[in-house]
C-alpha cells in the first residue's frame, strides 16, 4: 500500500527533529487533526445527505447559517435545543456538535403528564425524535436527550451548558402558563456568560397569554428573559418577514409549513412565507 504523500514529508519531518521537538510536533499534528474534525463547516452540514429536500427548502425562510451564526454558536460548545419537535434544528445541530460539542434535545416528558392527548402528543414526539437518531448513527449517536417536567423544568445540571436554543416555543409556554419557569430553567443550566438564543413569531404589538394567534409581543419575550435575570445583548431581523399581515384565520398556521387554510388560497399563502420572526440574543451574567 502506498504512503500518502503528506504523511511521508511528515514522517521525513519528524525524524529531523530532536526527541523533544518530534513530541510537540506529534501533540500539535494530533491537535490540528482533532480541530479539523470538530470544525466541520457550517455549510457543509447544511448540504448534508441526512437532510432531506423539504426541510433544506424551508432555509429559505429560517435562515439557518445565519441565525446560528448571530447567536455565536461554536461547534466545541454544549447546546440545549427546547422542545426539537420533529428534529428540524437537531439535524444541523447534532452533526455539526458531534467530534468537538455536545448536542442535548430537552423534551417535555410523557411521565409528567395526565393521561390523554397531551401524554399521548409528547410521547409521539420523544419515539419519533429517538427514532431519527437511532437510524442515523454517523450524525446522532452522541446526541442526548433529557426529559424534564413542564410544571418545574430541569434541562441539566446548573451551569451545564454554553447556548440554550428555542424555535417557536414560547406562544405555547405562555398559553400553558409556563412560560416564566422555562425561561428560569434556561438561566439555571447555562454558565455565567453563556447565550439564551430566541426564534418566535412575532405579534405586532402585546398580546394576551390566552392569544391564539401563536404571535407574541417582542418586548414581552424579553421582558420574560429579562425577569429570569439575563440582559438582552443584541436582536436580529434575519428572521423577518414584511409580508406577513399577521392577521390570518387562523393564526400562524394559516402560514407555511402549517398551510391551515382552504385550497383556494394556496398561492397567497405561499407567496407570504413563513411567519414574521424575532430573533433574539440574550447573555447570563
Amino acid at each position: 500500500m502506498k504512503t500518502p504523500v503528506s504523511l511521508l514529508a511528515t514522517c521525513l519531518l519528524l525524524a529531523t527533529l530532536p526527541a523533544a521537538a518530534q513530541e510537540h510536533a506529534h501533540h500539535d499534528h494530533a491537535a490540528m487533526q482533532a480541530g479539523h474534525q470538530a470544525s466541520m463547516p457550517l455549510q457543509d452540514v447544511l448540504a448534508g445527505e441526512w437532510r432531506s429536500d423539504a426541510n433544506r427548502a424551508r432555509d429559505e425562510y429560517r435562515h439557518p447559517l445565519q441565525t446560528l451564526e448571530f447567536f455565536g454558536v461554536q461547534p466545541q460548545q454544549t447546546v440545549v435545543e427546547i422542545t426539537p419537535g420533529a428534529g428540524w434544528y437537531a439535524e444541523i445541530l447534532a452533526p455539526w456538535l458531534r467530534e468537538g460539542g455536545n448536542y442535548v434535545a430537552a423534551v417535555v416528558d410523557p411521565a409528567a403528564l395526565p393521561a390523554g392527548g397531551g401524554r399521548d402528543y409528547q410521547q409521539r414526539s420523544r419515539d419519533g425524535l429517538e427514532k431519527k437518531f437511532a437510524e442515523a448513527p454517523a450524525q446522532f449517536d452522541r446526541a442526548s436527550i433529557v426529559a424534564y417536567d413542564p410544571v418545574a423544568p430541569v434541562l441539566g445540571a446548573p451551569g451545564s451548558a454554553d447556548v440554550v436554543l428555542t424555535f417557536r416555543n414560547v406562544h405555547n409556554w405562555r398559553a400553558s402558563g409556563q412560560a416564566e419557569g422555562m425561561f428560569r430553567a434556561f438561566f439555571d443550566v447555562l454558565k455565567p456568560g453563556g447565550t439564551l438564543g430566541v426564534v418566535e413569531h412575532r405579534a405586532k404589538a402585546d398580546v394576551p397569554a390566552d392569544d391564539k394567534s401563536g404571535y407574541v409581543g417582542q418586548a414581552q419575550v424579553i421582558a420574560m428573559a429579562e425577569a429570569a435575570g439575563f440582559t438582552l445583548q443584541d436582536s436580529s431581523e434575519i428572521n423577518a418577514n414584511p409580508r406577513d399581515t399577521k392577521d390570518h384565520p387562523n393564526g400562524v398556521w394559516t402560514l407555511p409549513p402549517s398551510n391551515n387554510h382552504d385550497a383556494a388560497d394556496d398561492a397567497k399563502y405561499k407567496a407570504i412565507g413563513e411567519s414574521d420572526r424575532m430573533t433574539l440574543r440574550f447573555v447570563k451574567p
